[in-house]
């Protein structure tokens, strides 16, 4: 399959080809706060469905909550925030490029339903608005179809701070 997208009556073929390595060139995060493992589907400039594999290894569960782990719903958020971050770098071709999507806001976040260790936590996201170099994402967190978090949130294109 190419990598590019292709117009398929005026909607785009989506990219299926990215795995972990891909996510790794698009995003600077690295483990443990990684916590996009796969892209499902991703519609450039449209949207994208990821996926989180959550692991009783994850380590905010030795304090979230002993006995009884939860994903915290923070996280939920930024695992869209980065499933969000592929999207915008894919689209703009900056992979590579050493650009960043930082977070600017988060609007209406709402927790549905807890997040536990074994769940396949699929990430969908799809693309509002732009204003120069600033993004609005809707994204919506679930587990085998049953929400968990949903939220709006806005992002910018960056250059990385000077060390």
């Amino acid at each position: 399959m190419s990598e590019t997208s292709e117009q398929q009556g005026g909607a785009s073929a989506p990219i299926t080809d990215y795995d972990i390595h891909r996510i790794l060139k698009a995003l600077p995060h690295r483990y443990p706060l990684l916590l996009v493992d796969r892209v499902k589907a991703l519609h450039l400039g449209e949207r994208i469905h990821a996926v989180k594999a959550v692991s009783m290894n994850e380590e905010f569960f030795q304090g979230h909550f002993p006995g009884a782990p939860i994903m915290p719903g923070v996280l939920q958020i930024e695992a869209l925030a980065q499933a969000a971050a592929i999207l915008g770098i894919e689209t703009l071709e900056l992979a590579g490029t050493g650009k960043l999507v930082i977070f600017m806001g988060i609007d209406g976040a709402k927790f549905r339903s807890p997040v536990t260790p074994g769940c396949l936590l699929d990430l969908e996201v799809e693309f509002l608005q732009q204003r120069r170099t600033i993004y609005k994402f809707k994204g919506r967190a679930s587990v085998e179809g049953k929400t968990t978090c949903e939220t709006e949130f806005t992002a910018m294109i960056a250059d990385p701070p000077e060390a």
